[in-house]
Formats: structure tokens, C-alpha cells, sequence
């Protein structure tokens, strides 16, 4: 049975445990790499070991950053009374494009998935609730995605975030049900954001 050099069986490997990379894809990726440009390869190689070492989650929000807190969370322009929660950093994305926001952020780093064994506690809840004691937040937007489990997370959000008595509201839908934020225009997303409705 034919066997890659161990280099490349190891790199194949890595390049596996990347999310939508298989053991094709891993090989295609390697063969590109092995013909590319020597300089593109170190500064690949570069930009993954700054990536681990200069970038980062945001303390108050969980934002990608390289800087804490986030520019936006630091930003005096921004409206302290407003919190979008998000399930994932790259959602923020068409949010900001749509330039129909400019409040706050928290990101939960995931959705809820009895399937996938994610519970609350593997969330950042626990430090939303923590950012909600001060009062200084009048308005969570609920902007999980449109899929069952983003649905399911955010009825489990205004279950504990109800009593707190702080305005709950949700996007509206003009993204579509089963997808996901990162993907939406700034049109859709300003509109989903201007017809989000109390909860």
C-alpha cells in the first residue's frame, strides 16, 4: 500500500483537523504548497505563528483582537446602552458593514447543541450576565443565527435574561432561516437589524 513521505502524512493530518478539510482536501492543499513560492510558505508559516501569538479574545466582549480591550468596546463613539449578542466574532462583520449599528458587542462563541453535548457552560452567558449588573446596558439585541440551535439559544437567553428587566429584543428575519450571519449583505443585515422586534 502506498504511503506519503511522514512529512506529508503529518502535515495532512494537521491540515485534517481544520473545520471542512478532509484527507482529499488536505492532499490537494499540500500538493498547492509544495509548488507555491518558497517566500509564500515562510510567510504563511509567519502569519500562523503572529495569529497564535499576537491575536486574541477580547476580555470584555470576546471579540478577535490584538489589542484588550477591542477598539470597539474601547471606542468613546460607540452606545454603551445597546449589546448585540453574536454567536461567533465574524458575525460582527455585516453588522458593521450595514453601518445601522453602533452599539456594543458580546460573542458567545458558539450556539446551544444538545447533539453536539454544548451546554450554557460552554458559552460566554456567564460573563454576559456579569456585563448586564451594572445597569448600564438598556437593550439586548439577541442576533443568534436563524437555525434551530440559534433559535434554541436565544429562547434559553430571554429565559434568564427576562427577569433582569433589561429590553430583549431579536433580529428580524430578513436573513434567512438556516443561515448564518457571516454570510448576510450589509443591506440584509441593516434591515434585519432596523425590524428587530421586542421579546
Amino acid at each position: 500500500m502506498f504511503e506519503h513521505a511522514p512529512t506529508v502524512e503529518h502535515l495532512i493530518k494537521l491540515l485534517r483537523r481544520l473545520p471542512g478539510i478532509g484527507t482529499k482536501s488536505g492532499q490537494r492543499l499540500v500538493s498547492f504548497l509544495l509548488k507555491a513560492d518558497p517566500r509564500y510558505i515562510e510567510d504563511l508559516a509567519k502569519s500562523l505563528i503572529e495569529l497564535r501569538e499576537k491575536v486574541f479574545y477580547c476580555s470584555t466582549c470576546f471579540n478577535i483582537t490584538d489589542s484588550d480591550p477591542c477598539s470597539i468596546c474601547r471606542s468613546e463613539k460607540r452606545d454603551r446602552s445597546v449589546l448585540c449578542v453574536l454567536e461567533n466574532p465574524y458575525d460582527i462583520i455585516p453588522i458593521e458593514k450595514s453601518n445601522s449599528y453602533n452599539g456594543l458587542y458580546h460573542i458567545l462563541h458558539g450556539h446551544l447543541s444538545p447533539i453536539e453535548g454544548i451546554t450554557p457552560a460552554d458559552l460566554k452567558i456567564k460573563e454576559l450576565l456579569g456585563r448586564l449588573k451594572n445597569g448600564e446596558i438598556e437593550e439586548v439585541i439577541l442576533a443568534t443565527n436563524p437555525t434551530v440551535d440559534g433559535e434554541s439559544t436565544a429562547h434559553y437567553l430571554v429565559n434568564i435574561l427576562k427577569p433582569l428587566g433589561v429590553k430583549l429584543t431579536r433580529i428580524a428575519m430578513g436573513i434567512p432561516v438556516g443561515g448564518d450571519l457571516e454570510y448576510a449583505d450589509e443591506n440584509t443585515m441593516a434591515k434585519a437589524l432596523g425590524g428587530r422586534r421586542e421579546i
